[in-house]
Formats: C-alpha cells, sequence, structure tokens
C-alpha cells in the first residue's frame, strides 16, 4: 500500500502506513534495557526529534536488536533530513516526556520499531530546502533567553533551573573519555562559550551524539540557541556551569535578529584579540593530565608543521633564559580588566580594550605577569607568559610580598631559576597575531631533578 507523507501538525493516534518527512534537530545516545519479555537479552534503543515547519516538532524513539539499532543510529545525524516510514503514532505521556526529551508541540510522538519501521535519510539534492532552513530556527521563542551575565549574576539562586542561552562559541575542549564504577563507559567535553557580557562560560555535553555534532561548530563564528540547558553551581570552580541534557536542543546560527547582532559583536571582538589573551589566561588544564614530554623544537613543530593543532600541552625540560623579576614593576606586576584581561590605564582607570563591556562597571585585578624564554638544544620558545598562580606558585611568593623585596632579594629570586634546567608544563596556542604564530603559556615551573631528566630525556625522540 502507498506510504503518504503526514505534516507533524497532522498527525493522528494509530494511523496506518504514514510517512513523515524532516530535519533531524536533536539526537541521543544509544542505550539499552532488559527485555522483559526474552529474560537475559536487552532492547536497544535511541531518541531523536524532527521538524517540518516552523511551529511544529515531534519526539522519535526507535526500539530493536542492539546491531539493528546501532546500524540505525549511525546512518543519521543531527542536522540530516530524514523521511521516516511506518512509524506508530502514540498519544505522549507529557508529564515523563517533558521531564526527559524536548518538549515539543506536539500532542504525540513516533515509535519506530525494528520490524515495521525505517529511516531513511534524504541527499541534499533531495531535501526540500525549506526543511534544511528550520534548521535555523530555535524551538523556543528566539527573545527568550538569559545573558551569561544573568546567569552569573543570579549564581545559585538558578542553581538546578532549566533555561535557554543565546551565545557564540568560544572554544571546544578534548573529549575525555572514563569508566564508572559500575564498568560504563562514559565521555565528557567541556565547552567555552561568551556573549557581550561574559568573556568565558562553561557548557558541559555528555553524550556522545552532542559531542560529535558539537566538533562541527567553528570556534568564535558560531551563535548557539540553547533550549532548555540545566544551569547548576560548580562548587569545583565557584561559578555557574551550563549542561547539555536531554531535553536540550541546540540551534546553531539561529536566523535571529538578536544572533545577527550578537555574531557581528563576536567578529569585531574578536579582532581585538582580547579572546587571544581570555585562552592565555583562563586555562583550568590539570598538570596530573599532562604527560606528553616534548623538545622546544617538537612543541614549534606541533603546532606550525603539518599537524596544524590549535592547542597543545605539554612537558618539557628546558632552561630559563629571560627572567626579568628586577625590571621596572610594570614589567613584572600589571593591572588587568577582570573582564577580559586586557591591561587596564592604571592613571585614566578605563579598560584599553575598546569593545568590552566591563569598561561601564571595571573591576581590575593585579598579578604577575612575565614573558619568558625558554631554551633547550633544539632551540628557544620565546615570551612564553609566567602569571596569576602559576607565577606565584612558581616564585615562592605573592604580589603583595614580592613588592616588598629588596632589589637585591629580587636578583636573588630571579638567579634561582636563570640560566637552570626545569621543569616545565606548557599550554601552547596557536596564535596568528604573534611574530612567530605560536604563544606560550607556563602552567608550571619548578627546578628539575637530574636523575629523573636523564631517564625522560633518555626516551625521548630528539
Amino acid at each position: 500500500m502507498a506510504q503518504k507523507v503526514v505534516a507533524v501538525c497532522n498527525l493522528q493516534p494509530n494511523s496506518a502506513n504514514v510517512t513523515v518527512v524532516g530535519v533531524v534537530i536533536g539526537k541521543t545516545d544509544l542505550k539499552s534495557f532488559p527485555d522483559r519479555k526474552n529474560i537475559g537479552s536487552e532492547r536497544y534503543t535511541f531518541g531523536f526529534t524532527i521538524k517540518d515547519s516552523p511551529a511544529h516538532f515531534i519526539n522519535a524513539s526507535f526500539w530493536g536488536r542492539g546491531d539493528y539499532i546501532q546500524r540505525m543510529s549511525s546512518c543519521f545525524r543531527i542536522r540530516d533530513c530524514v523521511m521516516i516510514e511506518n512509524p506508530l503514532i502514540v498519544t505522549k505521556d507529557p508529564e515523563k516526556e517533558d521531564k526527559f526529551c524536548p518538549a515539543t508541540s506536539s500532542l504525540y510522538r513516533l515509535l519506530l520499531t525494528e520490524n515495521h519501521s525505517t529511516v531513511k535519510v534524504l541527499p541534499d539534492t533531495e531535501a526540500d530546502p525549506r526543511l534544511i532552513s528550520l534548521f535555523h530556527l530555535p524551538v523556543k521563542d528566539h527573545r527568550d533567553f538569559y545573558s551569561l551575565a544573568d546567569i552569573v549574576a543570579n549564581g545559585q539562586s538558578l542553581d538546578g533551573n532549566v533555561l535557554n542561552i543565546l551565545a557564540v562559541l568560544q572554544s571546544v575542549g578534548e573529549t575525555k573519555y572514563f569508566t564508572t564504577s559500575d564498568g560504563r563507559q562514559g565521555q565528557r567535553c567541556e565547552v567555552k562559550l561568551f556573549d557581550e557580557t561574559v568573556m568565558s562560560f562553561c557548557l558541559i555535553c555528555w553524550d556522545m551524539e552532542t559531542i560529535r555534532y558539537v566538533q562541527t561548530w567553528i570556534p568564535r563564528e558560531t551563535v548557539l540557541f540553547i533550549a532548555d540547558t540545566r544551569v547548576t553551581f560548580d562548587s569545583f570552580r565557584k561559578s555557574m556551569v551550563a549542561t547539555v541534557t536531554s531535553k536540550t536542543i541546540v540551534t546553531v546560527n539561529p536566523d535571529t535578529k538578536e544572533a545577527e547582532v550578537l555574531f557581528n559583536y563576536a567578529k569585531d571582538f574578536s579582532e581585538t584579540g582580547a579572546l587571544d589573551d581570555q585562552e592565555q589566561f583562563g586555562d583550568h588544564m590539570s598538570l596530573d593530565t599532562i604527560s606528553d614530554v616534548f623538545t622546544v623544537a617538537q612543541l614549534k613543530l606541533s603546532i606550525q608543521g603539518n599537524d596544524k593543532q590549535n592547542c597543545i600541552y605539554g612537558v618539557t625540560y628546558a632552561f630559563i633564559t629571560t627572567l626579568n623579576l628586577d625590571a621596572s614593576i610594570s614589567k613584572v606586576i600589571r593591572s588587568r580588566c577582570a573582564k577580559c584581561r586586557f591591561q587596564v590605564n592604571d592613571e585614566m582607570q578605563t579598560c584599553s580594550n575598546t569593545a568590552c563591556p566591563g569598561n561601564l562597571n571595571l573591576e581590575v585585578t593585579t598579578g604577575f605577569d612575565l614573558l619568558v624564554d625558554i631554551t633547550d638544544h633544539t632551540g628557544t620558545l620565546k615570551s612564553c607568559s609566567l602569571s596569576g598562580p602559576a607565577a606565584e606558585k612558581t616564585l615562592g611568593c605573592t604580589v603583595d610580598e614580592f613588592l616588598h623585596l629588596t632589589e637585591l632579594q629580587k636578583t636573588a629570586l630571579k638567579w634561582k631559576f636563570l640560566l637552570e634546567r626545569c621543569k616545565i608544563y606548557l599550554k601552547v596556542i596557536s596564535s596568528p597575531k604573534t611574530r612567530n604564530g605560536i604563544r606560550g603559556n607556563i602552567l608550571s615551573c619548578t627546578l628539575a631533578d637530574p636523575v629523573e631528566v636523564r631517564q625522560t630525556l633518555s626516551a625521548v625522540v630528539l
């Protein structure tokens, strides 16, 4: 019997031989559950959400054997246009459905089974362009969102709330894999966001489908409308974070006036270099996770050579060849804007970044801000940043304590490290605005143990 394409808004329960066509706007990972009918076996499922008009979208779930459901799940991704054939149309339980799935406009949901239903991906040449355009329309009111400053300012009073965010992608972190106490495999990826009000805000992704989706986004050029994300207070960071859940729908580069304004702001703001400085000063990587040992030449090659990596972390055993602790105070300690990390004009008490939103209510932080050269037998990495807590830990003193040192004491502190081999944890990032195209940030620096140096370097391919 011929199948008929039915719009989401016209679906009715128990309709037979129905085909639904739409663009996939959300998708969850594969899950398994004990099969009640066949004791000892499992049933597998995954969920997704499709949209076929500006106001109408619906949730679907596919059930079946593990290998079949795995194959069906892997055949399409978020943003694909699909044709769903012969789904069962069932009335949804709003209390249960809206708690764990995206809140949809439809009263129903689609139930797909291995024996009766199929999902086919429509090639771009066959997909209706109007479907693809729907992908850029938020599923919630495009004016209903929190700025990042609103979330930060309200702090713990918003803890656990589900809300909408409009922001720009700043960077995508490395995916971390782990095993739970009961043996299940998991993953985690942190995404940094920014808008006109906050320079860096963390969005956490746990689902592999979401992480794959995230990795297709272009940093600093992608505006995101994140519908129904959960915000919580992170006691470790002592700040608010957002989390993508099974309810969350992320609209990339939404076709709205608010998104256009934010995109233009992000473009202008990126050109000031403020985000480069934010990456340099805002790193929270645990040293325990950094184990790769590099020579200076290898660090440069990894960034500038064929690998074309944007950022690498590593350990190097090198000599400090420039450390101007006895220079003028302005070259050792600097006042910076708490918002964007640009320098503050101490006389005028203004941020030197004219695009910074913090100029209206300037908050200033004072800290070490040193440029250090590190050298080994393969070359020199110039002007590495040693700042903030990393500098205090390296030097063994706070800014206030340093200001009370005599000139002789500053010189003695300088020669404790100068021309000495050190164990240095580094973050090296690609930075087209700098002369050599790379920027180094020292995360930790201690005098090296000669025995450790000999054992480690003997194992490194030089």
